[in-house]
């Protein structure tokens, strides 16, 4: 599980206001894995807030399958904050149960380049 790091070169895409999801172009992240994996996902602002609401939802078929970097939130936000701190406040104050310790934010892979190491 060798770890790498990925540049944001285009807009994600997602729930978070368009201004809030911009601030994360050109950041440099680092990813939990070296490529990129499927994993499934929720939005940010309409997915369940609790780990036992998003098992109940993929169980239900109602979370979306996606190709990307894998990156630890709390750490994302801690990047995202020195060179945005209104976007970095926006994770903190809509959606603070995804941005902790131990909690993941997907990258779509068409917006992230790897970086060598």
């Amino acid at each position: 599980m060798k770890s790498s790091r990925v540049l944001i070169v285009s807009v994600p895409p997602g729930e978070a206001p368009l201004w809030v999801r911009e601030k994360w172009v050109g950041l440099e992240l680092p990813a939990r894995y070296s490529a990129a994996k499927t994993c499934l996902t929720f939005g940010a602002l309409s997915g369940p807030p609790t780990l036992f609401g998003q098992l109940w939802a993929m169980l239900r078929g109602r979370a979306e399958r996606v190709s990307g970097y894998v990156v630890e939130a709390s750490r994302a936000t801690a990047i995202l904050e020195r060179s945005s701190p209104e976007a970095a406040a926006w994770w903190h104050e809509n959606v603070p149960q995804h941005v902790t310790p131990k909690r993941y934010l997907v990258f779509h892979e068409s917006v992230c380049q790897v970086i060598d190491a």
